[in-house]
This record gives C-alpha cells, structure tokens and sequence, in this order.
C-alpha cells in the first residue's frame, strides 16, 4: 500500500484524473483532432472571416502548456498538487502526515474551504483506518473510480 499517495487533505491521488494522465491524454487528444483535420492550417484563413480565430497560435500555446502542467505527477506529499495548498502548508507546519493527526478537524476553517469530500474522506479515515481505506480506493480505481468523474457526471 503507497501511503504516499494520500495528499494531507485525505484525498486519494490514484484517483485524481491529473495523477491518472485522463487531463493531459484529453489535451493531447484535442491536439490530434485539430491535426487530423487540418484546422492548425486552415486557421489564418479563418481568422479572415471569424476574429476569434486570429488568437489560435497562442491556443496552441496554451494546449502545450496544459500537457506539460497535467503531464506527471508524483502525488501531493510528493510534491505534486497545487503548489499553495493551505491544507498542506498547515500540516508542513505542525508537522503533520495528514489532517486526521490534529484534533481540530472536524471545525477546521481551512478544511471547510475545500470540497466537502476533503472532511468525508478525512473522517472516514480516521473511522476505518488508512489501510482499509487506501485499500477501498485501490479497488474503486481498478474498476475506473476518478474523482474527475464525479465532478463532470452534470455536465
């Protein structure tokens, strides 16, 4: 079990869609589409009948900055993840491996700023224990699980 792959806030970052490479195989995707069908060429002539098109080299820019943003990450206790995570800052400084350890959880305005799922996963840890935990998440991602997907089933 890869204990490292739990960030401070309790998330699982084998379920997290950069850590999955789902982000960046979607930009690399858009990019083959857009290559396939010739429109990086077709462009300038476009941008003389629709002006919005006149900005596709810095879009092509911006498609290259996201695979290399999303393209690896180790983990948040690893150093991946935002880079300004209050949560993580928080434990850096008690010094803290997770959220769980410090005994003002549950009323932690810093916690409360985060997902709702970022308390429920901190609680359930502590309830069944990290081992049966990371084992319950190893499973759910085995057959698909991404937090990313239950941020996009409304859309």
């Amino acid at each position: 079990m890869d204990k490292n792959l739990i960030g401070y806030c309790g998330l699982y970052c084998g379920a997290c869609g950069i850590y999955q490479g789902r982000i960046k195989q979607a930009v690399e995707n858009l990019q083959k589409v857009i290559e396939t069908y010739g429109f990086d060429k077709i462009m300038p002539e476009l941008a003389k009948w629709e002006l919005s098109f006149q900005h596709y080299p810095e879009f092509e820019k911006v498609m290259d900055g996201l695979v290399k943003l999303f393209g690896e990450c180790p983990g948040c206790v690893a150093g991946g993840g935002d880079p300004n995570c209050a949560i993580r800052e928080c434990c850096k400084q008690k010094p803290y491996t997770m959220c769980t350890e410090c005994s003002a959880m549950e009323s932690c305005e810093i916690v409360k700023r985060y997902s709702p799922r970022t308390l429920t996963n901190l609680q359930k840890i502590k309830t069944v224990g990290i081992d049966k935990w990371i084992g319950e998440m190893q499973k759910k991602v085995a057959e698909g699980y991404c937090y990313l997907d239950e941020q996009t089933k409304f859309l």
